[in-house]
């Protein structure tokens, strides 16, 4: 199993910065891609940035490209979510996500782990 334990978010004016971290522990090894995903509202959970553990090969939503950084330590298992030039739209919950694959005699799955999520909110 995989625990995922979030610190950071909070308040911000627009313009502002905060910094997301997220720590897995526990069946870690099989980890292959994390990342931060948020919910605002009355909307869907969206993807806001992922990092792969093979290479660090990240992805960004079109909304954050540019203002939001994911960077991974791989020692500590820990990615981090350094978000610049917030702005009110980002206010949402951020859930950190981690993908593992399990593996048994009859073949492989995949696995989703989340977070218990951190509030973000932004003040115009």
């Amino acid at each position: 199993q995989v625990h995922l334990a979030e610190s950071g978010g909070g308040l911000a004016q627009s313009g502002g910065s905060l910094r997301l971290s997220c720590a897995a522990s526990g069946t870690t090894a099989k980890i292959y891609v994390m990342g931060w995903y948020r919910q605002a509202p009355g909307k869907q959970r969206e993807l806001v940035a992922r990092i792969t553990n093979d290479g660090g090969r990240t992805n960004y939503d079109d909304s954050v490209r540019g203002r939001f950084t994911i960077t991974r330590d791989g020692a500590r298992n820990t990615i981090y979510l350094q978000m610049n030039g917030l702005l009110p739209k980002d206010t949402a919950v951020y859930y950190c996500h981690a993908a593992s694959v399990l593996v048994t005699s009859t073949g492989g799955s995949v696995q989703d782990h989340w977070g218990q999520g951190t509030q973000v909110t932004v003040h115009a």
